[in-house]
């Protein structure tokens, strides 16, 4: 179906849904590159005009990857739930901005639409809405879930501890595991990118999380971020899993370009839940994701990179994730440029995922060939922060050793903290306190803990 907008009669057509979307996007990088950005300002704001016109009902009839030929296709058009999109079916997609941003729309009604919106359908209403359209919706979605301590409650501010090393080094591991906990990081999850991806390595890294965890009785979640195959293998082979880690994408043919389908996450799925390793819920799935990946593996089929993102939360929407974060500046400036795109794209990821039900979090990261800077990174820290997103990445120093990228740090998650008033996950808090890492105001100490775990991990 065609679509189309007279400026100044001047028409502008748009040959069906799929080019709509892409040239109503916001400037970016990435989709220059593919040759189906908006050639002008002008005709960007054409499309956006004709898109808050098109029916959300629209999009269960034009699907922007056939059906027949995409498998996360089927996954969005199977799972939609007809009775829950009722309330809103009659909108328009500029109407449903207008109704997202109302009052009266609370977290509850918005929990309601988990299985009613398309990832296409939220894709589309963040095109129309300015930054801080995207953080007051997105700041009413509250996503829980729960494995060793519950993630994503309202007031709390999770981390990430990443404590990775070029060579995987336990010495150097154990060396920022010290530091984040004393910076009273890590209660998303302590989780490592192995430099390997061999059974063995990656075996050798859970043990040494999981025994620091048990001897100091950490109510926390580790993961080694290997690929899923080598997971499923540790699993059967007894090694100490707690979450199964994959990146995803929003196409078939990106997941391929991953050693990825649905049926493989699927069969991973099953046998971390089958370990009930959790103590106070079953949530085991990280996933991870990032705007341009199906662009950087040639398997986006037209599609603009922040829809082709939106369409990956279906993926993992599926899997009842403990955690998901998109990686929003790591693939590079020819996504995404420089640190305001960067800054628009995780407005997005984080309101696109809220919206579908996700624990959403983000790795405010760029390249240092990127246009962007820490500086950048504080501004994206903060309006994060005040639109709820549930965990973002602790790094020593921002800068990871082994990925080379620039991210953020332990003294940026206790910033955000402080200026908002979160806390952490309401048993890591208590369990800081137990050692004496922080005090009674969220104030760190380290005084008594510093000298047990040395001890234990040297």
């Amino acid at each position: 179906m065609a679509y189309q907008h007279t400026i100044h009669q001047r028409v502008y057509r748009f040959e069906d849904l799929k080019d709509l979307l892409a040239k109503a996007s916001p400037l970016r990088s990435g989709d220059v590159l593919a040759g189906i950005a908006a050639a002008t300002y002008e005709e960007r704001v054409a499309a956006q005009i004709t898109l808050a016109n098109v029916p959300l009902k629209q999009f269960l009839n034009e699907a922007l990857i056939p059906y027949e030929t995409d498998e996360v296709t089927r996954l969005i058009i199977d799972s939609h739930d007809t009775n829950a999109f009722e309330p809103i079916a009659h909108l328009t997609v500029g109407e449903f901005r207008d109704w997202l941003l109302g009052d009266e729309i609370d977290t509850s009604t918005l929990q309601n639409l988990k299985w009613a919106l398309m990832p296409e359908m939220v894709a589309a209403v963040s095109k129309l809405m300015r930054n801080q359209d995207l953080i007051a919706v997105a700041q009413k979605c509250e996503v829980i879930t729960r494995f060793r301590n519950t993630i994503g409650l309202r007031g709390h501010f999770s981390t990430r501890l990443q404590p990775n090393h070029p060579t995987d080094d336990p010495k150097g591991i154990a060396a920022s595991m010290i530091d984040g906990l004393l910076y009273g990081s890590g209660d998303a999850v302590i989780g490592i990118n192995p430099a390997m991806d061999s059974p063995a390595s990656v075996s050798n890294l859970l043990e040494l999380i999981d025994a620091l965890r048990q001897q100091f009785e950490i109510p926390t979640q580790s993961c080694v971020l290997s690929h899923i195959t080598t997971t499923l293998d540790l699993i059967n082979r007894g090694s100490p899993v707690d979450l199964c880690f994959q990146s995803i994408a929003g196409t078939q043919q990106t997941n391929s370009s991953f050693g990825i389908n649905l049926d493989l996450i699927t069969e991973a799925y099953e046998a971390t839940l089958s370990l009930n390793r959790g103590t106070v819920g079953n949530n085991v799935m990280y996933f991870e994701t990032g705007q341009g990946s199906s662009l950087s593996a040639n398997a986006h089929h037209g599609v603009d990179q922040q829809t082709c993102e939106a369409r990956a939360y279906a993926v993992a929407r599926k899997y009842n994730p403990l955690l998901v974060n998109t990686v929003v500046g790591f693939i590079g400036p020819e996504y995404l440029y420089d640190g305001k795109q960067i800054i628009r794209a995780a407005l997005e990821d984080h309101f696109c995922g809220k919206l579908l039900g996700l624990p959403m979090g983000v790795d405010i990261c760029y390249t240092n060939h990127a246009e962007a800077d820490q500086d950048d990174m504080d501004n994206l820290l903060t309006l994060l922060g005040v639109a709820g997103c549930n965990f973002v990445m602790g790094i020593p120093g921002s800068d990871d050793i082994m990925l080379n990228y620039q991210s953020t740090s332990f003294h940026d998650a206790l910033y955000l903290r402080k200026v908002l008033g979160l806390r952490p996950a309401p048993e890591f808090e208590q369990w800081l306190l137990k050692q004496g890492i922080t005090d009674e105001k969220g104030r760190l100490t380290h005084s008594q803990a510093m000298g047990k775990l040395i001890d234990h991990l040297f």
